[in-house]
């Protein structure tokens, strides 16, 4: 009998609070497994603990209390020498700040990850994830000759190329056209099948379409599970959350995305507006992107 596989990630009670007196709740008792080879879209209102968790999974920011373990190591404990090297060898990023090294061309930047853990890098693989992003043509360009949605292919061709057990993606189609994206979320949709597990976080439900399952976070907890979700079953999730009741003011709080705007677009009646206009287009969007 084979032995059971641990989790990829494993999340278990996971809090985490910022400010003094007047706390602000960020993640408020989160526990949950992403499965090695799986990919999650994690969803929900501006605020509501989507990046923090994401922040929490990758070791990029310590929660309050609870666990966390990332390819069956905890976290607890680890100074940031052992994190550093535990994410070089295990985890790739796309966040939506590209974090491109301005010196270097598209194929060193893709490249480098590879190189800084000692590894040689698959130049077939390599090639082909950058053709796939539409940057074929730019491989000895740096960054500051692409256009920003370029520079986001860019950091989305280094997280694919690095075959890492787990790839953490906060937006990653958000400055992408259609055609890009939907190449992008293929390769996120590969990646998983051959066993790397994906976390992504997205607005979008058609990007939320391509995962295995759409987690919806309000006010830093789990409300729902979606497992094969469609554009238009998320889009209306995404609307009956809008009309949930307020349990008291959002989260304002993400350790890498600074503080939430002020109206934001899931938030109250613009929200309710903007969702259900996903609702109506979801079932003809999702049909072109899958074409």
């Amino acid at each position: 009998m084979n032995a059971p596989v641990d989790p990829a990630v494993q999340l278990r009670d996971l809090r985490k609070h910022y400010g003094g007196g007047g706390q602000v709740t960020a993640l408020a008792g989160i526990s949950v497994d992403f499965p090695a080879g799986s990919f999650t879209a994690v969803m929900g209102p501006s605020g509501s603990g989507k990046s923090t968790l994401l922040h929490c999974a990758a070791g990029l920011d310590e929660p309050t209390s609870g666990t966390v373990a990332l390819v069956g190591v905890p976290l607890a404990g680890m100074n940031e020498t052992e994190l550093t090297r535990l994410r070089r060898e295990h985890v790739a990023f796309v966040f939506q700040s590209y974090n491109l090294m301005p010196a270097l061309t598209v194929w060193q930047n893709v490249t480098l990850p590879a190189l800084l853990a000692g590894r040689r890098p698959d130049k077939e693989w390599t090639r082909r994830v950058i053709e796939r992003v539409g940057l074929g043509e730019r491989m000895g360009h740096r960054p500051g000759e692409l256009s920003g949605g370029q520079q986001q292919r860019v950091a989305i061709a280094r997280a694919l190329a690095s075959r890492s057990a787990v790839v953490f993606a906060d937006e990653p189609t958000g400055a992408l056209d259609t055609t890009t994206a939907r190449e992008v979320l293929n390769l996120l949709t590969q990646i998983a099948r051959m066993g790397q597990t994906v976390v992504m976080v997205t607005h979008d439900p058609v990007a939320a379409s391509y995962a295995d399952s759409a987690l919806f976070l309000v006010d830093g907890q789990i409300v729902r599970q979606l497992p094969n979700p469609t554009a238009k079953a998320v889009a209306d999730e995404l609307a009956g959350l809008a009309n949930r009741p307020q349990a008291g003011p959002a989260p304002r709080t993400s350790a890498f995305q600074g503080p939430a705007p002020d109206g934001a677009a899931f938030q109250g009646a613009a929200y309710r507006a903007h969702a259900g206009g996903q609702a109506m287009a979801a079932g003809f969007r999702e049909g072109t992107a899958r074409r």
